[in-house]
């Protein structure tokens, strides 16, 4: 029996029925366009995967099946899985509904649930009991639910549902449904993206299907659901070992859809056979800031991204990660259709005259969709202004520069009045350094509202760490891209893209030391000279936050692998914990950010840490008298 199977990606939001099913909807028609009998859509496409604790209201259930009959109707001579929560018992269960030809077949229900990380399903799920298997009554009529298989097409398909998957060989679904003989696996998924995760996944995938002696077909959601996490929208099909179809990750499109057919009775291996699509971790975040970004920006409906631009790494990173977003979708969507997901399509006249001059066009729309400011004080450098200046007119982004020295010393006479004495940077530095931050807060903002758009905040990974960042100052903003990766990856990604995107107006920051710029500039200030060199507290970092190691465990490590004098390496180790307990309070209020590498410092997504604690004292007097 040869039948045409097909996956497809979904851009959905969190309870934005409209669109989730209209997504739905046209993937399906899509399908049945080119002939698929078995389609799979992710997993709780319908909702949305990240409704969080909405999860546990009663009317979402309810509107996501007003929701499932109103898709029904375009099933006709398709099949196809769809990702929905169900109330069964007073328990919510994920399940991938199993609908054909415009009927519900049965609800399969995820029997593994993702609790750690990011992941919190337990809070609003409960996982199904393996080989068990009931009957639901909805709206007057009754359908199976549980650990299901189903017979259609003369083969018989069974279902894993993300996480099941991930469990060892024993434990998952798969190995119960090899034992029934199931030539098909669906698996429905929200599996997020983070670094080297795509290799991972096609290692599990292909190693499926040959393990289970199978056909497994895998689709994942796409974009940026519900602004922390990116799904890359992976969709692939492996065939007794071998992989035989996948699509193009990091679509800007609503749906991204792919198919195969494989010959059931023979389950011979198509000629076909593809290699997996992985990439450099430099790629990776060009393609996942870039579509994180454009679904940020219009599922807020905001109308551009404002950039307090200082001509630093963090900063520059950001604006190109906002060029890059605009050169990618415009390529892959063409100029009307960016515009009409963007909700800026009275530009689209404006902008016809260039679609002839792609660089043209590219600039003319950068200057309405980033705007930046250079900030200038008494000590800021020409480098950084210049910096600024040719990196703005080299993406065409809109770029205005002003001082505010005057504020900061009206700011600081307020205070010197109050309290009767001078400010002086020998008593008063890190106040006289938060002071400059904070005041060039209300401009930024002030542009940021007049013009209904984003602040976007540059604050990296390592400024979280160790909160090398004034709040209410450089963190403010309304989203913080960069904030889930370190900076010593940021300066080696910025001479990345500087060479293979050509992006030259990037020669002058990729030459400068990283500076804060908040002393006199005969100090001659560096983050590092602040801090310590940014390659040893990301090896630091990754042991102490991903790996949970102890100060006398870090070290232990460290001191092996690093060329360093003992106590030079224990002076960073504990200023590293030191910083890290006392600024909890700082990475509770960052804005948003994209969850990027295998763990982050985001208290509301990957590592919970208490505001107030014993700050690691013994451990660190421990590591002094080793």
């Amino acid at each position: 029996m040869k039948l045409k199977i097909g996956g497809a990606a979904l851009n959905q939001t969190p309870m934005d029925w409209a669109n989730n099913t209209n997504n739905i909807i046209q993937a399906i028609e899509a399908a049945k366009k080119e002939g698929i009998h078995i389609l799979c859509l992710p997993e709780l496409c319908v909702t949305g995967y990240g409704c969080e604790d909405v999860f546990l209201s009663e009317w979402i259930k309810e509107a996501a099946l007003d929701q499932l009959f109103q898709i029904l109707p375009y099933t006709s001579n398709i099949a196809v899985a769809i990702g929905i929560p169900i109330d069964f018992e007073n328990n919510l269960y994920n399940c991938a509904c199993f609908v054909f030809d415009q009927k519900i077949l049965g609800f399969c229900a995820k029997q593994f649930l993702a609790n750690e990380g990011i992941h919190y399903e337990t809070r609003w799920f409960k996982p199904w009991v393996h080989s068990t298997k009931n009957t639901i009554i909805i709206r007057n009529s009754s359908y199976p639910i549980g650990d299901l298989t189903f017979e259609l097409f003369q083969i018989k398909i069974g279902f894993e549902i993300c996480e099941d998957a991930w469990k060892s060989d024993t434990e998952r679904p798969a190995s119960r449904l090899k034992k029934q003989n199931v030539d098909l696996i669906l698996n429905p998924s929200a599996s997020h993206f983070s670094f080297g995760k795509s290799a991972i996944r096609y290692d599990l995938i292909i190693g499926s299907s040959k393990t289970f002696n199978c056909t497994y077909l895998y689709a994942n959601l796409l974009g940026n659901e519900a602004g922390r996490i990116i799904y890359d929208g992976e969709v692939l099909i492996a065939h007794q070992g071998k992989l035989i179809q996948r699509n193009q990750r990091f679509s800007f499109k609503a749906f991204n859809l792919i198919s195969t057919e494989i010959n059931f009775q023979t389950n011979a291996i198509p000629q076909n056979i593809l290699n997996p699509d992985t990439r450099e971790k430099a790629y990776e975040f060009w393609e996942a800031t870039s579509l994180g970004l454009f679904d940020y920006l219009r599922k807020s409906k905001s109308k551009a991204f404002v950039l307090s631009l200082s001509g630093g790494a963090d900063s520059s990173a950001c604006a190109i990660m906002v060029a890059e977003m605009l050169y990618n979708g415009l390529e892959e969507l063409g100029l009307k259709d960016f515009l009409s997901q963007l909700n800026l399509m009275h530009l689209y006249e404006e902008l016809l005259p260039y679609q002839s001059d792609n660089e043209k066009l590219k600039k003319n729309l950068m200057a309405k969709i980033l705007i930046c400011a250079y900030q200038a004080t008494v000590n800021s450098s020409e480098d950084t202004y210049m910096s600024a200046k040719v990196l703005a007119e080299s993406i065409g982004a809109t770029f205005y520069h002003w001082n505010i020295d005057e504020q900061i010393k009206r700011n600081i006479s307020t205070i010197e009045a109050t309290i009767g004495r001078e400010l002086t940077w020998h008593q008063d530095d890190i106040a006289l350094q938060n002071i400059q931050a904070r005041t060039r807060s209300p401009l930024i903002w002030l542009l940021t509202n007049l013009s209904s758009a984003l602040l976007i905040t540059t604050s990296n990974r390592s400024e979280g760490d160790v909160g090398y960042a004034t709040m209410d100052g450089d963190t403010s903003g309304s989203i913080a891209p960069i904030a889930g990766v370190d900076k010593d990856f940021i300066r080696q990604w910025l001479k990345w893209v500087e060479k293979t995107r050509n992006h030259k107006g990037l020669a002058i920051v990729n030459n400068l030391s990283p500076s804060a710029e908040l002393r006199p500039l005969s100090n001659t200030q560096t983050d590092e000279k602040d801090l310590m060199p940014y390659d040893i507290l990301v090896k630091i970092e990754r042991l102490a936050i991903r790996n949970r190691k102890s100060p006398i465990e870090v070290f232990e490590i460290l001191i092996i692998e690093l060329e360093l004098e003992k106590n030079i390496l224990k002076n960073y180790i504990i200023k590293f914990f030191q910083l890290w307990s006392r600024n909890q309070w700082k990475r509770e209020r960052i804005a948003p950010s994209f969850h990027l590498d295998d763990f982050n410092v985001d208290s509301r997504s990957w590592c919970r840490f208490p505001i107030l604690s014993g700050s690691f004292e013994q451990e660190i007097l421990q590591l002094i008298n080793d």
